[in-house]
């Protein structure tokens, strides 16, 4: 009960924050200004070209994880495996 309590006031908290903001101005127009055709259509290329971007960079680091791990095991394989398991009872 007591995190639901924390929960909903920083939630009403957050939204009586940006309530003036979303007042500020009753014209329409936005934070950035006047939104023509153009501004739509750039938006638009940048955020097609911030997903392929964004997804061959988190592939690379994911690949870059996996060959660091792959050499982590055989290091140890080469060295006779982990020592914890190497005896018996």
């Amino acid at each position: 009960m007591r995190r639901l309590t924390k929960t909903l006031l920083l939630s009403l908290f957050l939204l009586a924050l940006s309530a003036p903001m979303a007042f500020a101005q009753a014209s329409g127009e936005g934070a950035y200004g006047e939104t023509d055709d153009k501004v739509v259509t750039n938006s638009a290329f940048l955020v097609i070209i911030f997903f392929p971007l964004f997804v061959l960079l988190v592939s690379l680091l994911q690949w870059r994880l996996e060959k660091r791990k792959d050499a982590k095991k055989a290091a140890v394989k080469a060295a006779g495996g982990d020592k914890r398991w190497s005896g018996g009872w």
